[in-house]
């Protein structure tokens, strides 16, 4: 039933959205989503960041990146189960400036 799956409703940043810093991470859902992967890209290279939100089922989702991010462009990609137990995944991006 399509209506169980759980959606991405706000990024942290917005996806598309230049910033000049990210102290935060953040998805928000619409309804509880259990997120198992959790990866910051920039060029290619993962880079470490620091789940404040464990394994549990959670609405709002929030991590932050291990050091200061510097300028340039980063993906964020995570992947998931919905409350119903169907796997999700999704991907947005973002740009810190100089």
């Amino acid at each position: 039933m399509a209506n169980a799956h759980s959606r991405s409703e706000t990024t942290v940043p917005a996806n598309g959205g230049v910033v000049e810093a990210v102290p935060e991470l953040a998805i928000i859902f619409d309804k509880p989503m259990r997120i198992t992967v959790f990866k910051l890209t920039s060029g290619g290279d993962e880079l470490t960041v620091t789940r404040e939100t464990g394994l549990e089922p959670v609405t709002d989702f929030r991590a932050a990146p291990a050091e200061p991010l510097a300028p340039g462009a980063y993906e964020i990609e995570w992947r998931g189960l919905s409350g119903d137990g169907h796997p999700m995944q999704g991907a947005y991006r973002f740009t810190v400036s100089e």
